[in-house]
């Protein structure tokens, strides 16, 4: 039996979405002035945050992918970029409002992913790796696309782990009989608290290297 019933995710909602992403990839690209990336490709580091996500959502369960049949993803996906060409200009400082708009961004696409792979009737461990994956997507994307280390796997930026434990919350909330609409709004918030309060407090997972450092050292 499937955990909810089949259902369409509102359009209104993942455009939400695909403007936030794409607002925050704009933003996040147009402040590397040293790098002298023009317009075209600040606006196609705000599609690719934009529409990652959702394509890899949708290449993992096999569906095909709304971002490329759908009208409307790409045009808000490059307006919204457009937008946050625009206020590069109007803000002197942008970090503290791309850090916000990241984490709800992932907290948004983890509780879309999560949701589609339940309508679609995937188990709930499988669910909540969609949900994961659909959530970092975009980031792993914007980082490749500007030559960056992916922040994903990275020591500080407890992306995935904030992801999944959104997921993983709208997963158990909608198996115990919640609606969809609020654990998905849990997903979201739970999502976005964790991923501001790592950032704040420098909240990290062990580092690999220094595990390996103290092993040979014999230190616990």
């Amino acid at each position: 039996m499937d955990l909810i019933a089949p259902f369409e995710i509102p359009l209104w909602a993942e455009l939400g979405a695909v403007g936030l992403g794409a607002l925050q990839g704009a933003l996040f690209a147009g402040g590397f002035t040293e790098r002298r990336i023009d317009v075209l490709g600040v606006v196609l580091v705000g599609i690719g945050v934009a529409l990652g996500g959702s394509l890899l959502r949708d290449v993992l369960l096999g569906e095909p992918p709304v971002v490329i049949y759908g009208s409307w993803y790409v045009l808000v996906a490059a307006l919204t970029a457009l937008l946050g060409l625009l206020l590069q200009r109007l803000f002197v400082r942008l970090d503290p409002l791309i850090v916000a708009l990241d984490a709800v961004t992932i907290g948004l696409f983890g509780a879309i992913g999560a949701s589609k792979a339940l309508a679609l009737g995937v188990p709930v461990v499988p669910a909540v790796f969609v949900g994961a994956a659909a959530a970092v997507g975009g980031s792993v994307l914007r980082d490749v696309t500007l030559n960056l280390p992916v922040a994903l796997l990275h020591v500080g930026s407890l992306y995935a782990i904030a992801a999944a434990a959104g997921a993983a919350l709208l997963v158990g909330l909608v198996a115990a009989g919640v609606p969809v609409l609020p654990a998905a709004v849990a997903c979201v918030v739970l999502t976005t608290v964790l991923r501001l309060l790592a950032v704040r407090f420098n909240w990290s997972v062990p580092e690999h290297r220094a595990m390996v450092l103290r092993r040979r050292r014999g230190t616990p």
